[in-house]
C-alpha cells in the first residue's frame, strides 16, 4: 500500500509538472491578438534607425484598428508626439520599449485581486453580464478557483429565465461537488438568490456565487431586476453583495467596452473578468476597459478547461504580448 501510495503521489506530482504555466497559457490564448496588435506594432518600429511624424501616424492607424480604444490610442500617440518634438525617440526600438510601458501602467491601474474578506461571511459574489459572454462556465472555474482554496463554496441559480440555464450550473456544482440552490424556470431571480444566502448563513459557507440571468445592456426593465436582486440581498446583509462582477467577451471588440460602462451605471460593479481571449484577436480592448472605467480586472479567461481561469497580472498580460515578437 506504501508503495501504490508512493507512486500515485509521484504522479499526481509529474502530472502537475506538465501541466503549462498560466504565461504559456496566456502567451497561447493572445495569439491572435498578438498576432494583429503587436505583430504589427513590430513590424512597424522594430529596427526603424529614425523616428518621424508617418510612423507615429501608421502606429495610431494601427492601435485604431486592434480594438485599443480611441481614448488610449490617444493618449500614447500624444505621449509619443510630445517626445518626438523633443528628439527623445532615438530609434523604433526606443518607440517599442515606450508602448510597452504605457501599456503596463494603464493595466497596472486595474490589477486589483479580488479580495474575499471573510469579516463579510459568506461573502457574495453576484455574476452579471449579456448572453453568451460566458457568464455560466466562468461561474464553475471560480467555484473550482475558491474551493481550491479551502474555501466553502455555495452557488445559485439566479438565472430562471433561460431554459437551460439551471441545468449547466447544476452540472459545474457536481463538477466541483457543491451544492446548487435553485428553483424551477420562471422564478423570481431576487427570491432564488434570497433564499441562496439564507442557506448560506445557515451552512457557515464562506463564498456565495450567484448567478443572474443574461440581459441586453440597453434594456433598463432587466437593469431593474438587478437592482431588486441588490436591494433583496440588502435585508439579509447590508454590505451584500461584496462583488457584483461583469463578464465580458474578449471577442466582442468595442462592443463589450459599451456593455462595461452601461452596467456600471445602472448598478455599480466593483469588477470584470475577460473570457474567450483564446477565441478573439480583439484582446486590445482590455486597454480601453481599463482607461475608461478604471475598474478592477479581477480575471482573465485562457480555455475551456476548469483550470483556465486565472487571476489578472498587469506584468503577465504584457508579456504575454510582447515576448517572442522579435
Amino acid at each position: 500500500m506504501f508503495n501504490f501510495l508512493k507512486r500515485k503521489e509521484f504522479r499526481d506530482i509529474a502530472s502537475e509538472l506538465k501541466k503549462p504555466t498560466f504565461l504559456t497559457r496566456l502567451r497561447e490564448s493572445l495569439q491572435k491578438t498578438r498576432h494583429q496588435l503587436i505583430g504589427g506594432l513590430a513590424n512597424l518600429v522594430l529596427g526603424k534607425k529614425t523616428v518621424d511624424a508617418q510612423l507615429i501616424e501608421d502606429i495610431e492607424n494601427l492601435l485604431l484598428s486592434s480594438d485599443v480604444g480611441a481614448s488610449v490610442s490617444e493618449e500614447i500617440i500624444a505621449d509619443l508626439s510630445h517626445k518626438l518634438e523633443r528628439k527623445q525617440l532615438a530609434d523604433g526600438n526606443a518607440v517599442w520599449e515606450i508602448l510597452q510601458q504605457h501599456l503596463l501602467a494603464l493595466l497596472q491601474n486595474c490589477e486589483k485581486p479580488l479580495p474575499t474578506n471573510l469579516a463579510h461571511k459568506p461573502y457574495v459574489i453576484l455574476v452579471v453580464g449579456v448572453n453568451g459572454v460566458g457568464k455560466t462556465t466562468t461561474i464553475g472555474k471560480l467555484a473550482h478557483y475558491f474551493k481550491k482554496q479551502g474555501k466553502q463554496v455555495l452557488l445559485a441559480a439566479g438565472d430562471t429565465f433561460r431554459a437551460a440555464a439551471t441545468e449547466q450550473l447544476a452540472i459545474w456544482a457536481e463538477r466541483n461537488h457543491l451544492a446548487l440552490i435553485a428553483q424551477h424556470q420562471g422564478a423570481d431571480s431576487a427570491s432564488v438568490i434570497y433564499d441562496a444566502l439564507q442557506a448560506a448563513k445557515a451552512r457557515n459557507i464562506d463564498i456565495l456565487i450567484a448567478d443572474t440571468a443574461g440581459r441586453l445592456h440597453t434594456k433598463d426593465n432587466l437593469m431593474q431586476e438587478l437592482h431588486k436582486v441588490k436591494k433583496v440581498l440588502a435585508k439579509l446583509d447590508a454590505t451584500a453583495p461584496h462583488e457584483t462582477l461583469l463578464i465580458l467577451d474578449a471577442s466582442m471588440g468595442q462592443n463589450s467596452l459599451a456593455q462595461a460602462e452601461l452596467f456600471h451605471k445602472a448598478i455599480q460593479l466593483t469588477g470584470v473578468a475577460l473570457t474567450k481571449l483564446d477565441g478573439s484577436a480583439k484582446g486590445g480592448m482590455l486597454f480601453s476597459i481599463a482607461k475608461k472605467l478604471s475598474l478592477p480586472i479581477r480575471f482573465v479567461g485562457t480555455g475551456e478547461d476548469i483550470e483556465d481561469l486565472q487571476v489578472f497580472s498587469s506584468k503577465e498580460f504584457i508579456s504575454a504580448l510582447f515576448n517572442d515578437t522579435h
